[in-house]
């Protein structure tokens, strides 16, 4: 361990006043509940992620798996929720693992971090505007290019970012409203007219789970959780973050489990236990609209079809606001640009890592159109593919990081939260993760040179980052003043 304070601590500190780089908002612990189940986007993964679990995972065991991740990121969350107490930062996982791990593997949990939000995101904007684009051609509009659709939610998603955070949540909170009060209502429809075959409960028996693949199933339900981890992020701009963070985060993970698995147990319902991988298999696209065709009505399903959209835009938004966070986090502790720490005067928000964020996600959207990539068998497929893989990476080392600073430290010495729920959560991670890995080109649906060339720049990013940390010290220690009779011992 070294005595000198560039070998524990971050970048050199930026030259501005705490007014200027503090972030400002009153959200409590509904509104930052908001916020992160806004970007697990509840109507996108019934009606697009499901039907895909259901076809090609465990069938009719599919609810299960739901639940089964959701019991795994509760115990992750015991020891990011302790750790919330003593860090308080827009950085969540970069501070965490800085805290724990050092700089050096702080940075490269960073570039993690970014990386994996901006595919996630980059994924979302190809879904939306496919969407969009399918949308408006059904019902006799103009066929205008995807990309054009795309870049219009990215102007909508900046307005919004740029302003304070109580804004985002207002918005978010009617979208996220609507697109659960609808889910619900076709569940309950469901449910009502005992589905295809009555009311059963043998979708949440162990035979039913293990039947087919269900780590595939596993896979793509751990990637319906993405966000729910940003409840960190909202520290700095909520009400006692002490409180507010760690009850979020747990509230979250439930409700964003139990939603799913009741959600997929009624479509299961509606098709009947027997059939409903069958069905899913025939009509993936539609598996979800064709049951509320059948047990609402199609007037209804147009809804559906229209509310998609605004929760692939609540997406949007939410995972605009947590890169323009890590962006002002790296900015602060002077791993990027001074600027980015600078808060707006008036709204209290990152403005200028917002509006960095939506200058690298028109490149991003407008490289995808230049190279005629499909908005949703590539861009979709593909970036969510990745940032699935580097985000379980990311809450991997978090979990480490959370174990070594407790015991570095001895500020919690609650065993249960310092040590073995962080070690349980990083073990259970570890294993999604293999899935992961193993099933990726069936995540992706793609070609294994694609599957091997996304995994390499999740660990590209991560030495990269890592590098750039070590590199940092090196200088640090090289150009700081020596004192005379101080030794500088580093490890």
């Amino acid at each position: 361990m070294s005595s000198s304070t560039s070998s524990t601590s971050a970048p050199h500190p930026p030259a501005h006043t705490a007014t200027e780089s503090t972030l400002r908002g009153s959200i409590g612990i509904p509104g930052v509940v908001l916020l992160v189940i806004a970007a697990a986007a509840p109507l996108t993964a019934v009606g697009g992620a499901l039907p895909v679990m259901l076809a090609i995972g465990n069938g009719s065991g599919t609810p299960v798996a739901y639940l089964v991740v959701a019991a795994v990121l509760l115990v992750f969350s015991v020891g990011y929720a302790a750790m919330s107490r003593h860090v308080v930062e827009p950085g969540a996982f970069y501070a965490y693992v800085t805290k724990g791990l050092g700089p050096s593997n702080g940075l490269g949990a960073a570039g993690l971090a970014v990386v994996g939000y901006t595919a996630i995101q980059l994924a979302i904007y190809g879904l939306a505007a496919a969407t969009m684009r399918d949308l408006v051609l059904a019902h006799g509009g103009p066929d205008v290019p995807w990309w054009a659709w795309a870049l219009a939610f990215a102007a909508m998603v900046a307005a919004l970012g740029y302003r304070s955070i109580d804004v985002g949540k207002t918005v978010l909170g009617i979208a996220l409203a609507l697109e659960v009060g609808v889910v619900a209502v076709l569940s309950f429809a469901i449910l009502v007219r005992g589905g295809a075959e009555g009311i059963s409960f043998a979708t949440f028996t162990p035979g039913a789970f293990f039947q087919g693949s269900p780590g595939i199933a596993l896979m793509f339900a751990v990637a319906s959780f993405i966000g729910f981890e940003a409840t960190a992020l909202y520290g700095e701009e909520s009400r006692n973050p002490g409180r507010t963070v760690p009850a979020a985060t747990y509230c979250a993970v439930v409700a964003i489990g139990v939603f799913y698995a009741f959600a997929s147990w009624t479509i299961v319902l509606a098709y009947g236990p027997a059939r409903v991988q069958a069905a899913a298999q025939s009509d993936v696209g539609d598996l979800t609209f064709a049951a509320s065709d059948r047990f609402v009505g199609t007037t209804y399903t147009e809804m559906l079809r229209i509310l998609l959209l605004t929760s692939l835009f609540a997406a949007l938004l939410a995972f605009h606001n947590a890169i323009a966070r890590y962006f002002h986090a790296l900015g602060r502790s002077g791993a990027l640009p001074v600027r980015l720490a600078r808060t707006h005067r008036v709204h209290g928000s990152p403005h200028i890592g917002s509006v960095v964020q939506t200058v690298v996600a028109v490149l991003l959207v407008s490289t995808c159109a230049l190279v005629g990539a499909d908005p949703v068998l590539e861009v979709f497929g593909w970036m969510s593919g990745m940032a699935t893989v580097a985000i379980l990476a990311l809450m991997i080392l978090t979990s480490i990081a959370v174990t070594v600073f407790f015991a570095r430290t001895g500020a919690d010495r609650r065993w249960w939260h310092s040590r073995i729920a962080p070690v349980l959560g990083a073990a259970g991670l570890g294993v999604v993760l293999a899935l992961c890995i193993g099933n990726f080109t069936t995540l992706i649906g793609g070609s294994p040179a694609a599957a091997r060339a996304l995994i390499g720049v999740v660990v590209a990013t991560f030495v990269l980052g890592a590098g750039s940390g070590l590199r940092h010290r090196r200088r640090a220690r090289r150009d700081a003043p020596a004192t005379p009779g101080v030794p500088v011992v580093s490890t």
